[in-house]
C-alpha cells in the first residue's frame, strides 16, 4: 500500500490507537495498521475497528488506568 499523503511505502505494523466510544477515551495496545514508513500515517482496516469497539462494550480486562490532561488551546 501507499500512503495516501505522502506517497511513502507502507508496512503492516502493531501499534496502540487512542480509541473514543461513548464519550470515554481509551488506550489500545497491539492494534494491527499499516503504517506508512516516511511520515508515519496509521491506516486501520474497518474489521480492527470494529472489534475495538466490541471488545471495549464486553466485559474487558484492564491493564493499567492514566490519568490525562485535558487543555484548552487559547
Amino acid at each position: 500500500m501507499i500512503c495516501e499523503f505522502c506517497g511513502g511505502d507502507t508496512a503492516k505494523k502493531t501499534v496502540k490507537k487512542q480509541h473514543w466510544l461513548k464519550g470515554k477515551l481509551y488506550l489500545i495496545e497491539n492494534v494491527e495498521a499499516v503504517v506508512c514508513n516516511q511520515c508515519g500515517e496509521r491506516y486501520f482496516h474497518a474489521k480492527t475497528l470494529d472489534a475495538i469497539d466490541r471488545l471495549l462494550e464486553s466485559d474487558h480486562e484492564v491493564k493499567d488506568r492514566l490519568n490525562v490532561e485535558v487543555v484548552l488551546m487559547r
